[in-house]
Parts: structure tokens; sequence; C-alpha cells
């Protein structure tokens, strides 16, 4: 919540992270950039000297412009680089245009649609993080719909090769973006040996994420499993990554590299070797 930032008027110290009951994390503010209670969410943006700026949400950590590219690499070219032809992507929330900025890498991809409900998130990412979006939104190829994500996939007549899930945590209105009958809707719309993927949180300390995904993919999915990352800012280890297909992808690495020289510009984070060793998972997580 915005108590989580600590403010006396104008005098500005620091943003404490209430995500966890037990432990907490506390940013420095150098400076309060943007405050505001939109239609879904507490909205908070400020600078920190070693992470840049700063996006939360209901008083959780968003984004950094610091360590962004860690998360947003991941999520998207695992996916499009492990399906042999994609040509069709969809886009659930990512309104900071991080998601979206790497997906427009892809230079085969025909239909790009991003489904994201709250437009105010969109308009103050372009405004105060303009490197993480870098024009996006702008792009012809990208096709933006204002509308709840669970609405669209029930009721959209197009069918899709990638979903990419950049959603919060499943409390409020995302909650159902983690729900058996979300999945189950995802599914009719993935087109043969289509993917979808979500962010599923750091499972050290938010094990009920992975076993609600799993048990919620299961009855729609053959193959339902993880891979990982690590975001400084999403404290408390690796960081899960869902994943659901029927097909059991096992792309090699020579061919991703092969796959990888098609697509623009240069990674900060994903290499193919990454790739590959994202999906071992620690026992923890398997258990």
């Amino acid at each position: 919540m915005l108590g989580s930032i600590l403010i006396a008027s104008a005098l500005i110290s620091s943003f404490q992270e209430t995500l966890y009951p037990d432990w907490r994390q506390t940013f420095s503010v150098e400076e309060l950039i943007y405050q505001e209670k939109t239609d879904y969410w507490d909205l908070s943006i400020f600078e920190n000297k070693l992470f840049g700026r700063v996006l939360a949400l209901d008083g959780i950590i968003q984004l950094t412009e610091k360590d962004e590219y860690a998360y947003h690499e991941m999520l998207v070219h695992v996916p499009l680089l492990s399906h042999p032809n994609p040509k069709s992507v969809l886009i659930v929330g990512g309104g900071d245009g991080g998601i979206l900025r790497e997906v427009l890498k892809h230079k085969n991809l025909e239909t790009i649609i991003e489904v994201e409900i709250d437009p105010t998130v969109i308009e103050l990412s372009k405004k105060y993080f303009p490197t993480v979006s870098n024009g996006a939104y702008e792009n012809p190829r990208a096709k933006l719909v204002i509308q709840d994500a669970a609405k669209f996939v029930k009721e959209t007549e197009e069918t899709f090769d990638v979903i990419i899930v950049d959603s919060n945590d499943p409390e409020g209105p995302a909650k159902i973006l983690f729900s058996s009958e979300f999945y189950g809707d995802c599914k009719k719309i993935l087109n043969a040996g289509g993917i979808l993927v979500n962010q599923n949180g750091v499972p050290f300390l938010q094990k009920n994420e992975l076993r609600i995904t799993e048990e919620n993919r299961k009855p729609h999915f053959k193959n339902v499993t993880f891979y990982v990352t690590s975001v400084p800012t999403y404290a408390g280890g690796l960081m899960a990554l869902g994943w659901a297909s029927d097909k059991k992808y096992k792309v090699s690495e020579r061919k991703i590299e092969e796959r990888l020289a098609n697509v623009d510009g240069r990674m900060r984070y994903y290499t193919p070797a990454i790739h590959k060793a994202a999906f071992a998972l620690p026992q923890f997580m398997l258990d």
C-alpha cells in the first residue's frame, strides 16, 4: 500500500516493500516522482541511486530500470526461440512495455497483440520509464487492447502460437490469471504446438504460486513445468517462470543459436546456454 513509502510530507527517506510479513526489503528514495491510486492499484514511482527509477504497485516492486531486462528477456525469448516457427503472440498484461519491446525483436512475427487492463500503467511507464518500452507502443506491428485479459481470452476468435502472461501475483485483479478456467481458455486459443508462459513468483518464499499453477494447468496441458531467472529486486532467490505446452520442447543450443541470429538487438541476460540451463530446477522446486 502507499503507506509502505515512509514519507513525512516532502521529507522522503525510504520505500519498504510489504510483500512478505516476516521479511522485507527497503529502498532508499532519492526522489518520489509520481504517486496515484488508479482504478486498480496504488501506484508509486521513485528514484533510487542504485536501481534508477522504480515502479511499485500496491507496495510491491514491479520493475526497476537497472534489472528489468533479466525478467523481460527470459519471459519472451525462451518460448519464442523454443517454438520452431512462431507467427503470432498474445501478451497478457505487461503495461510497462518491456515484454512488447522484446517481442518486437522477433522479425518473423506477424501478429502481436497486448491486452492490458489499466491504461494508466502504460501511459505512466511511457512517460517515466521510456527506455523500458523503447518506443514499442508506437510500433505499427503491435496492437494494443485495453480490456480485462480474462474476458479477451475467453471471447477472442484469434489464435496464437505463444501466450506470454506478465501479471502481478495471484491477488486482486490478477488472481483470475492463475485460475484453471483462464488456463483452459488460453489452451483453446493456442495453435497446435503452442506455448503458454507466465511469471510465477519467487518459489523459495511463494511456494503456493508454484503449486497453484501446476494444479490448475495439468487438466489442460500435457507438459507443465517451470524455468528460472535471477532478478535482484525480486528478492528471495531465483524467480520462477511457468511453462505449459502439449509438446515437449527439447531444442539444442546450436538450434537456439541459429534462431537467435534472426532476432534483432543485443541481449543483456539471455543466451542460448542460459536458455538451456534455466530448466534445470533446484530440488526444493521439484519437491
